[in-house]
């Protein structure tokens, strides 16, 4: 729908340094603000409160809270390339270690602020920008790993396309349903449990 789309869409991209700086500060600022109040009370008031600017400069930038959101979670995607293509040659090392690489890098990725990546999980919306920017990621990413499994002499798995797609969706919605909610399982536990299954799945056991 075209309003939606209006509504999640920044109002401006700012062409001068200063303008520059202002827009990351209400960014930085929103992503503190809903931390700590939630993403209901974390009002567009107290976003400019925290970032020190007026409530028009903010909507100078952005029309609502949602597409500030929105915009924070492309920022935390657009950061979450996997390793380089020469950090993913584990061909004389073993497959577990280039799993375990793998699964370490997506859980870094994610410690930062558990209570951020909730929201932004569970309230951004699903706009076009957003969308696009969650395609090319994953692109990106499922051909990283296949380049990687291929070129693993230890991988026996019948379809090397379907095998980094399944590896990829396993790390990330797995890493990402934890760093969200804990629910007291050690991160030491988890990326061990993960490692192992995929292992296992990429070694044609079981």
């Amino acid at each position: 729908m075209p309003s939606a789309d209006r509504r999640l869409q920044p109002r401006r991209r700012p062409r001068q340094v200063r303008a520059e700086l202002t827009r990351e500060r209400v960014l930085t600022a929103a992503a503190h603000v809903f931390a700590e109040y939630g993403y209901a009370a974390g009002t567009t008031n107290r976003i400019a409160e925290r970032a020190r600017v007026s409530i028009g400069s903010l909507y100078q930038y952005f029309p609502n809270k949602d597409a500030i959101l929105t915009e924070l979670l492309i920022r935390h995607i657009d950061r979450g390339d996997w390793l380089r293509p020469d950090q993913l040659d584990f061909s004389e090392g073993t497959l577990k270690e280039l799993v375990r690489a793998l699964v370490r890098d997506v859980v870094d990725h994610h410690r930062d602020d558990p209570q951020l990546l909730r929201i932004m999980i569970e309230e951004a919306s699903l706009s076009p920008e957003l969308l696009d920017a969650i395609a090319q990621h994953g692109k990106k990413r499922v051909a990283q790993i296949r380049d990687a499994l291929a070129r693993h002499p230890d991988v026996r798995v019948r379809d090397l396309d379907t095998a980094a797609e399944l590896v990829v969706t396993t790390v990330e919605l797995n890493t990402h349903k934890l760093m969200a909610d804990p629910q007291g399982i050690p991160v030491e536990t988890f990326e061990g449990e993960l490692v192992d299954m995929v292992t296992r799945y990429l070694l044609g056991d079981g």
